[in-house]
């Protein structure tokens, strides 16, 4: 209140054309619509902006500093390639902390947990017939996270989290660069669904869910040219 008992409203300032264009590439490169490779052309994004060159490469900086972008003489500004290292390491990790958390989690699991993992996997389905690699992997990771959220193990889950956290700065979307692994996966899916329904010992579960985990790994190495895990 003002004085005199004058309400006083106080206004948000302007998120600058360079927020802006900063959150827009943001959105794009983590959504996997800018491809890694793809040119920044500085004119183009500023014309969508309507705006200067200047707040674009601005913006264009700071996601360079964050790792998303790259700069080359004589080619510019493009989306940043996934370190395959980084990535072969988080997903390693993935596979044995996932695992663990899945197998402790499951005799928390509720008939409508496992209801909402099901549905999760059907919908999972749905978008095998009109592929969209962004929106099968947002759905990827709400089932999985549905049936290890309730492990009772704080430690491991938030191992599982920076996993995922990890990935998810690097916009490794592993079906975008391996469509093909999608079918196989909501098999998979299936398949540690009807595990979990049957209550199986927990070994079970945690080796079929590191195993899944796994061949998407090895699926992406397989496409990158490169040796499966050894683990």
């Amino acid at each position: 209140m003002g004085r005199g008992g004058c309400e006083v409203t106080v206004t948000a300032p302007a998120r600058s054309k360079s927020q802006q264009a900063y959150e827009l590439l943001h959105e794009r490169i983590s959504a996997g619509a800018l491809v890694p490779g793809y040119r920044l052309v500085l004119s183009t994004l500023a014309a969508e902006l309507g705006c200067s060159t200047v707040p674009v490469r601005e913006a264009i900086r700071r996601l360079q500093a964050e790792g998303l972008v790259t700069f080359e003489p004589n080619v510019g500004a493009t989306v940043a390639a996934v370190d395959a290292t980084l990535y072969l390491h988080t997903m390693q990790t993935l596979a044995i902390v996932e695992g663990a958390a899945t197998a402790l989690a499951a005799p928390q699991l509720t008939a409508a947990d496992l209801a909402q993992a099901r549905a999760l996997n059907e919908e999972l389905r749905a978008c095998l017939e009109d592929f969209d690699p962004a929106r099968f992997t947002e759905l990827n990771n709400r089932f999985h996270e549905a049936l290890y959220g309730p492990c009772p193990n704080p430690h491991i889950l938030d191992l599982v989290h920076r996993g995922w956290n990890r990935l998810n700065a690097m916009r490794a979307s592993s079906f975008t660069h391996i469509p093909g692994r999608a079918r196989q996966s909501v098999e998979e899916h299936e398949e540690l669904l009807r595990l979990l329904e049957s209550r199986g010992p927990a070994p079970e579960v945690e080796a079929l869910a590191r195993a899944h985990r796994m061949r998407t790994l090895n699926a992406y190495l397989a496409a990158a040219g490169e040796p499966p895990s050894v683990l």
